[in-house]
């Protein structure tokens, strides 16, 4: 199945290369027409895939909110769970999860406060920040990556 994700992520146009640090692992090919953008829908697509099969259910993609984006809103349970999708094709520099930096943080916690006051049925759920990290090792998904005490919600 990860192997499925992973070609889905990066699409088809693959050639054999040598990869990062001659691992002999096949490597993507991004042609011009092909955007960051394109590639992190896909990335969350396949993030999306893998949520849903274990049991949660979508309920908002891509939630544009002031300083941020919330790239899956999901339902498990009773639980609202903020995912984040972190993408890399070179494991050399760490897998997704190490970009989660504190300032994303902030901003995740940030566009989720207005997701709530813009969706006021969620208001009193039990919520949760996950990432799901997409990469040439496989995916990783964390739950509770950000942990938020009553005082700073």
């Amino acid at each position: 199945m990860l192997a499925r994700l992973w070609a889905r992520v990066v699409g088809s146009r693959r050639t054999p290369g040598h990869g990062a640090r001659g691992t002999g692992h096949a490597t993507a090919v991004v042609g011009e027409h092909e955007t960051a953008r394109r590639i992190g829908d896909r990335a969350e697509s396949a993030a999306l895939e893998q949520l849903r099969a274990a049991g949660l259910t979508l309920i908002a993609r891509n939630y544009q909110a002031r300083g941020g984006e919330l790239d899956l809103v999901m339902r498990d349970g009773n639980t609202l769970v903020f995912v984040e999708v972190r993408f890399r094709t070179d494991g050399g520099h760490g897998d997704g999860l190490d970009s989660v930096s504190p300032g994303k943080q902030r901003r995740l916690i940030a566009a989720a406060r207005q997701y709530l006051a813009d969706h006021p049925k969620y208001a009193r759920w039990t919520t949760r920040f996950d990432a799901i990290a997409l990469g040439a090792g496989g995916t990783r998904w964390v739950k509770n990556v950000i942990v938020i005490d009553e005082a700073g919600w």
